[in-house]
């Protein structure tokens, strides 16, 4: 849950080792399964490394926000400008007890904002697991639809996960967020 201590910023260099413990103990593992948004049943591994997290906050059209309630990293979200009026997000992380307390909303309120304001967007994308059919519809409800676009899930790529079936893909949704 969010409360008044609840701030939104931008992710430093500071922020990588608690960021990189947040993402993990969202998407992989028991801790993972508290909340329900996690991968687990699907893939095992590592959802992230700090190396890539290191890449992402060095790329100038790339940011990471991040929800801190009392010093704590709560919730986090990956922006990545793809072109001049179109935005992706992903790594859209919530602490898993922290789940169904509205972070998860809030932090795509501000990510449309971050990037409407900042990068002139005026849509915004994101990919989903297939699979995942229950964070296909939250994000459905939030104004993202479904594009018909399917893209490859990196199998054999063990920096994004070792996969419990070959049947993983990943469907695009968007959504406009400004004057077309």
């Amino acid at each position: 849950m969010s409360g008044p201590d609840m701030t939104m910023r931008t992710a430093s260099a500071q922020d990588l080792p608690a960021l990189h413990q947040l993402v993990e103990s969202a998407y992989r593992g028991d801790s993972a399964k508290r909340g329900w948004t996690h991968e687990a049943d699907l893939l095992g591994g590592q959802r992230t490394d700090l190396e890539s997290l290191q890449d992402i906050m060095a790329d100038p059209n790339q940011v990471i926000l991040l929800a801190i309630d009392r010093a704590t990293i709560a919730g986090c979200v990956q922006l990545v400008r793809v072109k001049q009026e179109l935005a992706y997000l992903g790594l859209l992380t919530v602490d898993p007890d922290r789940q169904t307390g509205g972070l998860g909303k809030k932090l795509l309120s501000a990510s449309e904002l971050y990037v409407s304001e900042n990068w002139q967007a005026q849509a915004i994308e994101m990919t989903v697991i297939r699979q995942r059919a229950d964070l296909i519809a939250y994000y459905e409800r939030r104004g993202y639809a479904l594009t018909g676009e399917c893209r490859p899930f990196p199998l054999d790529d063990p920096r994004y996960g070792l996969p419990k079936t070959s049947e993983l893909e990943f469907v695009v949704l968007r959504k406009q967020i400004g004057a077309a």
